[in-house]
């Protein structure tokens, strides 16, 4: 085979197409990092989790309200006990966009939760929903994650799920 060959001269070009994409690649890859990195809206519906997961429903004004943060720094730091419990972190917020167990929810959730337990755009309130769909619990200052998951234990519900697990 010589340098001049077909053979070669097609191998070059699958170099240098490859050479030319590797080079090109950051402005492709930031294009499509960008599509990617658009988390896909969501609805959020309290009855679809019912008899599948807990639900702990956070209501504040924004991010930067400070009941806000302190309760989710000390979720963050039970997240575990989140898992075993079935338990759906949903955090509703006026002014910043909201989630459900980190998946963007879409607007109209967000307001059917505030219709469905009152709560003003101004205002923080934590709301435990049971598997049954019951309201649990509901507080307006932020909770201990123990004492949410002491709680949930005393369920009967979580009992027999103790047991079985």
């Amino acid at each position: 085979m010589s340098l001049t060959s077909p053979e070669v001269n097609n191998s070059v070009l699958i170099a240098l197409t490859i050479a030319v994409s590797i080079a090109l690649s950051p402005v492709s890859i930031a294009g499509t990092v960008q599509a990617t990195h658009t988390i896909k809206m969501s609805s959020f519906n309290l009855s679809s989790q019912k008899w599948q997961n807990r639900v702990l429903l956070i209501f504040a004004p924004s991010v930067d309200n400070h009941n806000y943060q302190q309760q989710m720094q000390v979720f963050n730091q039970h997240q575990n006990g989140f898992k075993d419990r079935d338990l759906v972190l949903v955090q509703v917020l006026a002014t910043d966009k909201s989630y459900a167990n980190g998946q963007l929810i879409d607007e109209s959730s967000v307001a059917n939760l505030r219709n469905r337990f009152g709560v003003e755009q101004e205002n923080f309130r934590v709301i435990l929903i049971g598997k049954d769909g019951g309201v649990k619990r509901q507080e307006t200052t932020p909770v201990p994650a123990t004492a949410i998951f002491k709680q949930i234990d005393a369920m009967p519900m979580r009992q027999q799920e103790m047991q079985e697990r």
